[in-house]
């Protein structure tokens, strides 16, 4: 079995009698897509917390490519290679969808300053190459203001992506997206992701989602991981059913 990429060692993480990690472990090896499943305070935005650095977990241990970055700010964190994208995407909405991605290639690289401006030939066609990856192009030049939800959520990936990291977390890419939009929208977002050869962890509520898109899935329940195996497995099983899914029978 190959070097795991992450590893999270019996992580402990408290918010005074709440207890939002519980001996968490977990290892995921390179090139893997992980789902994290659970209903809300279950655990997962806390261990994707303490995995990017905004959290310090209260015990345990974390290492990326085998280097210890437990106690690591996030910014450290994502120079390391570790990217994220929110629920919500964090764009700058009066800049074009090109000059927040080399915004974003030059903060992930620390080399946005003054004399080191974001604007650079090399920096302009790894974001053109990614816009187009995630069928962007045509919007490189539109505010990100114009564009609707499901291209704005499409380029904060894209720009997660501009520092080629290693490790990619994305939280539910596709809420808010409409029925007919979302699996078309995860089919571009998993080929751009399978070219760029990154590790995916990604938290998401829809089922249909998880089951298609995951290789692996990740079930939390007060703090505790309670789950940890290939998505049917996960999805049939008792306690993800009684506590996740909410599909477990009643009675008896």
């Amino acid at each position: 079995m190959s070097s795991a990429l992450l590893s999270a060692r019996g992580l402990m993480k408290s918010f005074g009698a709440v207890t939002a990690a519980d001996e968490v472990s977990i290892d995921v090896p390179v090139g893997q897509r992980v789902s994290l499943i659970g209903s809300n305070g279950a655990g997962k935005t806390t261990f994707v917390n303490m995995v990017t650095g905004y959290l310090k977990p209260d015990a345990g241990s974390i290492t990326l490519d085998g280097r210890d970055i437990t106690r690591l700010g996030p910014r450290q964190i994502s120079r390391l290679g570790v990217a994220r994208s929110f629920q919500i995407p964090q764009l700058a909405l009066d800049m074009t969808a090109l000059d927040n991605m080399l915004v974003a290639a030059a903060c992930n690289q620390g080399a946005l300053s003054f004399w080191q401006p974001a604007h650079s030939p090399q920096r302009r066609e790894r974001a053109m190459a990614l816009l187009a990856r995630f069928d962007l192009a045509d919007h490189a030049e539109r505010r990100v203001s114009e564009l609707p939800g499901g291209v704005r959520k499409l380029l904060d990936i894209a720009m997660a992506l501009a520092g080629q990291p290693k490790l990619l977390l994305l939280d539910e890419p596709t809420s808010g997206v409409s029925v007919e939009e979302k699996f078309p929208m995860m089919d571009t977002i998993t080929e751009a992701l399978a070219t760029e050869q990154v590790t995916v962890l990604f938290v998401e509520h829809d089922m249909d989602i998880v089951t298609r898109y995951a290789d692996r899935v990740i079930a939390f329940y007060s703090g505790r991981v309670i789950a940890d195996d290939p998505p049917d497995a996960v999805l049939a099983d008792e306690q993800v059913q009684r506590y996740v899914t909410g599909s477990a029978r009643q009675g008896g």
